[in-house]
């Protein structure tokens, strides 16, 4: 892989940049945001309406988003920790939810950060994620109902899970153990399954990418970005010639975008570059809110719909529903 950011500067310039997005797709608004990361009016005072006008005017596009003709599993990986995948696993799912889909969050990071997000129980003793690798738990006994939206649900993760590698070394067929249990679920009733990755390569995530058909990155607008992203990619090509030939690269989405860094800009422009059409148009951008929401057991859809990051991620999890439109569409 060619695409690397060289040289960079010591100390970045704090002058603002324009958030890349490209032409071809509209932004997720055209409302400004203030450094909290809620949107506001150019006016005194109308920040809430701008928001809430806003927000508005993207839930009635419901009816819009397609729902996909099958089941479409999702694996969000980059061994690269802090770079959004839980957060963004969480987010497309609520945003997905919102419109009508009906989503399962499989939780196979051992932190459970996922699991805590949506408010589900992951204490350790708790049927999760663990003992469907591990001891052959059904996968349907584990899931629970997020309260948060309907038609939202989540495979929890328990700290358990730290320990299901070096158990799963033995068996035969490791790899292909969350593959099983998904091929034994019955799927019939959902239109997305997003499976969150640990910050690794290991065979948690090597199981994730057997399982899927699709793999999304995260990938964080700051320095080092690119780092280790060809080691991943080459994890991805392994399993799809050895263990996974449906397995394809469908989304890289550029988060922790920071508008008033040159260097946020030249990182996404360098992304766009080396992957085109494979990067959302859309891009999230740094929020407090974003950050606040999980320790209120909530997305950033239901803690905050008006800021930046809510509509950042209604925005790409729109452009999640209609890629799958357009490619069935090609079909």
């Amino acid at each position: 892989m060619t695409a690397r950011i060289h040289n960079a500067p010591a100390s970045v310039a704090e002058d603002t940049v324009p958030v890349p997005v490209r032409e071809d797709v509209a932004p997720a608004t055209s409302a400004p945001f203030s450094p909290d990361g809620r949107a506001v009016s150019s006016g005194s005072g109308g920040g809430e309406i701008a928001a809430a006008t806003t927000l508005s005017a993207v839930r009635r596009a419901a009816s819009e988003w397609p729902r996909p003709a099958s089941c479409r599993v999702i694996a969000i990986a980059n061994q690269k920790g802090g770079v959004g995948k839980t957060t963004t696993a969480v987010n497309l799912a609520a945003g997905l939810a919102l419109h009508g889909a009906r989503v399962l969050v499989i939780d196979l990071d051992p932190q459970g950060n996922a699991s805590t997000a949506l408010n589900i129980d992951h204490h350790a003793g708790v049927p999760s994620i663990y003992d469907v690798l591990v001891d052959d738990l059904s996968l349907s006994s584990i899931i629970r109902r997020a309260e948060e939206l309907t038609g939202l649900l989540c495979a929890p993760a328990t700290i358990d899970l730290a320990g299901a590698e070096i158990e799963l070394v033995p068996m035969v067929a490791r790899e292909t153990r969350l593959a099983r249990a998904l091929t034994a679920y019955d799927r019939s009733d959902l239109d997305y399954i997003f499976v969150d990755c640990p910050p690794s390569l290991g065979l948690l995530t090597v199981n994730a990418l057997v399982a899927a058909a699709e793999v999304l990155i995260p990938i964080q607008c700051e320095y080092y970005a690119l780092e280790g992203l060809e080691q991943l990619l080459r994890s991805v090509e392994l399993v799809r010639e050895h263990l996974n030939h449906a397995l394809k690269l469908s989304t890289i989405l550029l988060t922790m975008y920071d508008a008033r860094t040159r260097l946020a800009a030249q990182v996404a422009e360098d992304v766009r570059a080396h992957f085109g059409h494979v990067v959302l148009g859309t891009v999230i951008p740094r929020s407090v809110r974003v950050s606040e929401a999980p320790s209120y057991g909530q997305s950033v859809l239901s803690y905050d719909p008006g800021s930046s990051g809510a509509l950042a991620y209604l925005e790409a999890a729109r452009e999640v529903a209609m890629r799958n439109a357009h490619s069935m569409a090609a079909d």
